[in-house]
């Protein structure tokens, strides 16, 4: 019986404050109302707190403050009277953080341990007809103290509450093994009593409970191919429903296998989340969090920091992914002690952990996902974790043992790091890293640990506009067996949508004093569960199937077990972004591991072309049917190949289209420099001021710019964790947040305008000359901007080095009414120098609205990458034309970048009169310095020379027709 629902409620500041009689029926209490699951500081109690790893009270272990807030939740449910009473428990799915339980008047019990199951034995207890449930709920308790993991402290009952009549059947553990040498399937249940029936119809089986069987020809569960038999567990009087997955879990020569095979983790860290329900999750949302994993290719979750809703494992058995079950334990707090009077090396804390550790596998060991059980996160170390997986072991060793944070690794089966830097990754790899201090006095300890496979617990900070460098690390990660692959941090946005709220709240949005600010905004899932761009650079980064060519055309199956025959293989050929060609490729069946190579669907070396053409080749690798957590035609994977024909550097060179004549009219002339009214200057199409030099007006289209650029609203990772490894300061300290602009001259030539410009900060002696040389070409206006940095860029004695610039560009402004975007280069989504894999070449049409990447916390976004021409219109289809020389990166906004900088919520954000535009040769990479490496060298933009061009259009318009804000 389900006792979900309503509940009455009454919350006290502390449980001095709440009465010793809350048990009676007629207590003396005016009582509110709320949702169970539910948190009662999302329902209008109290408010939230997220800290990141500091206790929000202070550090006195086991004790808790005075202030201790207690919820009082209430429940009046009628029992039928055939209802079978006697034996009776009542279970508790999750209660955070400790609680009392009375019914019908009489204590039941307390229970600690807030993502885990507690259960409680009532039969005496409850009555025919009407009964009365009572829990009082204490935010904090001693068991806080194991529960410091970075996200939102949520009190209250947010798992399901049921009441379970007469269970006959105690416990249920199958071990269900699968040989991958003979394909046989090994299978024994043990069953609490043992005078338990076994039923697995498919195999049709039926066995005595501790039975063992080998089946011949069984199919093995994977989390490639999940696949399950229903069984049932009987004994008179009650039925358990079970689904049952063949496998084997093995440390074989270094390595984890699972069913004889070495284990790659394509995986995400996943905390439980609901922008408005908190940890209240319901099925429906952890189904949708499962099938966007398997959308985007991701093989493996890690449930951290605590096991999450069992029913989210139910669906990882059905859907398929692998699972690191880890325990309800973290410490971090103890940090800001120095680890003094931490849990995990107190004896006396032994009993409450390990009881978390039983609780949790003897709850989930029957999920065939679940493959390594964690013993907490990042809780330093401690002679308890010894305890925990000596007992773990014991009671289950057909499953890995994990552990990060101990780094003498001696109870875990695994080497791992977070946020690891490359360099030590390839170190890593080679088995060449530098021995940590735990092992150096222990040459044995060191041998095991320099034995053992590597798993990256962590890494890829996906805070805000990121993660940068993914592509590197996967590079990396494939290269090396020992590797077994990682989790990103993390699935998904913590922002809380509160009543009323048009803004996802964070840390500090209550005004508290100790608090994690948007650390908690780190997810590859926005809070309201859409997919970032990361996670869409995620997918194609892991992607199972690698197409690499385009002569040969060759298939990589980077699977473990299946073959590629649930697939099919698409082509198009494109010209220009315009598809001109379509087909299917014949594949042979492609085993796990194995390649084919197959000749191309078209001519790889066409006739030759008009310059600057561009022919590209994609190939996509779809579902061939329906699956249950994608329809036929999901892309897989997908590959792109530039086909001969002219360069990409001859696009400048390629005929316009058709352009309005320039209009003649006051000195305007169509070639050569004329002088306008007003003191301006006009060279073709484009008019100038003539004291500045700034362009005003492309034809029709009035204009402010464009001037050099070299400021970016600081993304999350460009801010770093704490000042370590981020950029902005060494930016900030270069004024590059404060340029200011000088022109030192106005050169009107016979055919070019030439602007000599110096760009500085006051108060340093950094600066730079830019040089703005315009000249006419075809119909339009080409810009070439030349940039030298002078000063001391590398320091000085006061003042830091400066080793990047967020970007080198122009930036300008254009009328509003040009809100809609068509460009031929990366696409559809946002891409910058080191997250740029899920960008194909192709033709878009967005509107800047649209364009806008929506981060919680405001922050460079939006950026467009390798752009070869961009066209900005008005409704009717009018507007300007940008092209590179080749490439340019565009940003179209309707904010300034200021704006941007100063917003710290979305709603912060006002739309100006006018859209404005970055037009960037190249930004400096995003890295993932939020909680880990900055961008790599490679993708570092270094101060120094640079130079590049643009050429400007009026674009569809009859002659001298003004496209401006009188257009709206």
């Amino acid at each position: 019986m389900s006792l979900n629902g309503r509940w009455e409620f009454k919350l006290w500041s502390g449980p001095a404050e709440a009465p010793a009689d809350v048990m009676r029926p007629d207590v003396d209490v005016d009582w509110d109302e709320l949702e169970v699951p539910g948190h009662w500081v999302l329902q209008g109690h109290d408010r939230p707190r997220y800290t990141n790893t500091a206790f929000p009270f202070p550090i006195d272990p086991p004790r808790t403050p005075d202030a201790n807030p207690t919820g009082d939740h209430r429940r009046w449910f009628d029992l039928p009277d055939d209802w079978e009473r006697d034996g009776a428990v009542l279970r508790f799915e999750g209660v955070d953080s400790c609680f009392k339980v009375w019914l019908n008047g009489t204590e039941v019990g307390t229970a600690k341990g807030s993502r885990l199951p507690s259960e409680f034995h009532v039969g005496e207890l409850l009555r025919p007809g009407r009964n009365l449930l009572v829990v009082r709920v204490h935010q904090w308790s001693s068991g806080s103290y194991l529960e410091d993991q970075d996200m939102w402290w949520l009190p209250g009952i947010f798992r399901d509450v049921t009441l379970l009549s007469r269970p006959l059947i105690d416990d249920v553990f199958v071990h269900a093994d699968y040989d991958h040498l003979t394909g046989a399937g090994t299978m024994r249940v043990d069953v609490e009593p043992s005078s338990a029936q076994i039923t697995i119809p498919e195999l049709g089986l039926e066995l005595q409970a501790g039975e063992k069987v080998t089946i011949a020809g069984v199919e093995p569960w994977t989390a490639e191919v999940p696949r399950l038999y229903d069984a049932q567990v009987a004994v008179h009087g009650e039925t358990v429903e079970l689904r049952i997955g063949f496998r084997t879990v093995a440390m074989t020569d270094g390595l984890l296998t699972v069913n004889g095979q070495p284990l790659f983790f394509r995986g995400v860290n996943r905390h439980e989340h609901d922008e408005r329900r908190g940890r209240a999750m319901t099925v429906e949302a952890m189904r949708q969090d499962l099938v966007l994993m398997k959308q985007h290719n991701l093989n493996a979750v890690r449930t951290a920091h605590y096991p999450p809703h069992p029913a989210f494992l139910d669906l990882c058995d059905e859907l398929g992914l692998w699972v690191v079950d880890e325990c309800d334990i973290e410490t971090h707090g103890f940090i800001y002690t120095d680890w003094r009077g931490n849990p995990a090396d107190d004896p006396d804390w032994a009993p409450m952990m390990l009881d978390r550790m039983r609780r949790m596998v003897e709850r989930d060991k029957n999920h065939p996902s679940v493959i390594v059980w964690s013993l907490a996160n990042e809780s330093h170390r401690g002679r308890n974790f010894g305890t925990l997986a000596e007992w773990t072991r014991g009671r289950d060793p057909g499953r890995a043992v994990f552990y990060e944070r101990d780094r003498s690794y001696e109870f875990s089966d695994f080497y791992s790091l977070m946020y690891t830097p490359l360099e030590d990754l390839e170190a890593i790899g080679t088995r060449t890293e530098d021995v940590p201090p735990e092992t150096e006095d222990d040459p044995e300890l060191e041998t095991r640990r320099r034995g053992l496979p590597f798993v990256l617990a962590e890494y890829a900070h996906a805070m805000g506009n990121g993660p940068g460098g993914l592509a590197d690390y996967q590079r990396i990660l494939e290269r090396y067996p020992r590797l077994q692959g990682g989790f990103v941090w993390e699935w998904i946005d913590h922002g809380l949508l509160l009543p009323g709220a048009i803004d996802h709240v964070y840390g500090g949005d209550f005004g508290e004093r100790v608090h994690g600010a948007n650390f908690c905004i780190d997810g590859l899932l926005f809070p309201d569960r859409t997919p970032s761009p990361g996670l869409t650079e995620y997918k194609k980064v892991i992607e199972p199937v690698r197409i690499t060519g385009p002569d040969p055309l060759t298939i990589h199956n980077l699977r473990t077990f299946a073959s590629l025959d649930d697939l099919e293989f698409v082509w198009s050929e494109e010209l220009d972004g315009e598809q001109i060609d379509a087909g299917r490729l014949e594949v042979p069946e492609i085993q796990a591991g194995s390649t084919a190579a197959l000749p191309p669907p078209v001519e790889t070396q066409p006739p030759t072309e008009m310059p600057g053409d561009e022919r590209w080749l994609t190939v996509r690798a779809v579902l061939a049917k329906d699956e249950a957590w994608a329809a036929a035609g999901h892309e897989v994977a997908w590959a792109q190949f530039r086909l001969g024909g002219g360069s990409a550097e001859d696009r400048h060179d390629a005929p316009s289209p058709p352009q309005p004549e320039a209009v003649v009219s006051g000195g305007v002339q169509e070639r050569g420099v004329g002088r306008g009214g007003l003191g301006r200057v006009v060279l073709g199409v484009g008019e100038f001021e003539g004291s500045t030099g700034r362009l005003v007006r492309v034809g029709g289209v009035e204009v402010e710019g464009p001037e050099l650029d070299l400021w970016r609203a600081p993304t999350d990772n460009d801010c770093g964790q704490g000042g370590r490894n981020g950029v902005v300061g060494e930016w900030r300290a270069a004024g590059l947040d404060r340029l200011l602009h000088r022109v030192d001259g106005v050169e009107v030539g016979q055919d070019e305008l030439v602007v000599r410009a110096r760009v500085a900060p006051d108060g340093l002696g950094v600066g730079v000359r830019a040089t703005y040389r315009w000249v006419s070409a075809d119909d339009g206006l080409r810009l070439t901007v030349e940039v030298e940095p002078e000063g001391e860029w590398g320091g000085t004695a006061v003042s830091p080095r400066c080793g990047s610039w967020p970007r080198v560009g122009v930036r300008m402004v254009v009328p509003s009414n040009l809100d809609t975007v068509t460009w031929f280069g990366g696409g559809p989504g946002e891409a910058y120098a080191d997250s740029r894999e899920a960008a194909r070449v192709g033709r878009y049409t967005s509107t800047v609205d649209e364009l806008q990447t929506p981060y919680v916390v405001p922050q460079e976004n939006g950026s467009r990458i390798d752009v070869r021409w961009a066209e900005l219109t008005d409704a009717q289809g009018n507007g300007l034309r940008v092209e590179g020389a080749p490439y340019f990166q565009l940003t179209a906004r309707r904010w300034t970048t200021e704006d941007l900088e100063r917003a710290r919520h979305r709603s912060d954000l006002t739309p100006r009169d006018h859209i404005y535009l970055n037009l960037d040769l190249a930004q400096n990479g995003l890295g993932s310095a939020s909680c880990g490496p900055p961008a790599t060298p490679q993708h570092t933009l270094e101060p120094g020379h640079y130079t590049f061009s643009l050429t400007f259009h009026q674009f569809g318009r009859s002659p001298g027709h003004a496209v401006g804000a009188s257009d709206t």
